[in-house]
């Protein structure tokens, strides 16, 4: 990986909306040495932070006028772009007990009660914090072997072949005995290189699409498939080797 793409995959996110001024404080004060934190002081203008960038985790208070929380993690779950952005949602003690069930209907990923306990809070966040970042890291990988399986018609690691000439008459004779260093090169490849190579870019895309749909344990196998795929890859570029 390189270095950009590594600052990438360790960047995340965390956006707190609370129309009151003194917890987005407090939460910041908490949170503020895990990720960057980023202030919302409504459910709008939540959501407009949130077209605007991607966050790993978002804490919402659900008392809020206008849209309250429930609404706005309502909304969040409905747009494509933001659907699978992890929602804490956070209320007073005075809590109406079906608070709880009505915040895991609407899609919130857990539901805390305040005043909460600051290490329990940074517990649980710093776990939507490292699965974004393994996710991305996922997904920065995925992408690397698409580009090397992919580049240059799907063979890694060989430069194009120049253009043949317009003349024949003007191609270069190897004599008795030596072989068109271009048709050795051709030849060094197993015939059913290409077959395997369409297999495997085939397993990248459906890594792909489990990627884009993990939000939990599945993580781990991802990585599995992920550590196949790179072995895959191993094995076809010593072969071209040989």
């Amino acid at each position: 990986m390189t270095a950009p793409q590594a600052a990438a995959s360790e960047t995340a996110s965390i956006l707190i909306v609370d129309d009151m001024e003194e917890n987005l404080v407090a939460l910041e004060a908490v949170l503020g040495s895990l990720g960057h934190v980023v202030r919302a002081r409504s459910g709008e203008e939540a959501l407009k932070a949130m077209l605007r960038q991607e966050f790993a985790v978002v804490l919402i208070d659900v008392l809020m006028p206008g849209m309250n929380g429930f609404e706005t993690a309502a909304n969040i779950k409905g747009l494509d772009q933001t659907k699978d952005v992890p929602i804490i949602l956070l209320t007073g003690a005075a809590v109406d007990p079906n608070y709880a069930y009505r915040g895991y209907t609407v899609g919130a990923a857990d539901f805390l009660i305040k005043p909460f306990d600051p290490w329990l809070l940074r517990t649980k966040v710093n776990v939507f914090l490292d699965l974004f970042r393994k996710n991305r890291q996922l997904v920065d990988q995925s992408d690397q072997l698409k580009r090397l399986l992919t580049a240059d018609g799907g063979h890694p690691g060989v430069a194009p072949a120049a253009p043949a000439p317009a003349d024949a008459a003007t191609e270069p004779s190897y004599g008795t005995g030596h072989q068109n260093p271009t048709d050795a090169a051709e030849g060094s490849a197993p015939p059913e290189e290409p077959d395997r190579l369409s297999e495997v870019v085939g397993q990248l895309a459906q890594a792909e699409l489990l990627l884009r749909d993990a939000n939990g344990p599945g993580g781990a196998d991802l990585a599995d498939r992920i550590v196949e795929l790179e072995q895959a890859v191993g094995r076809l570029m010593a072969q071209r080797e040989t």
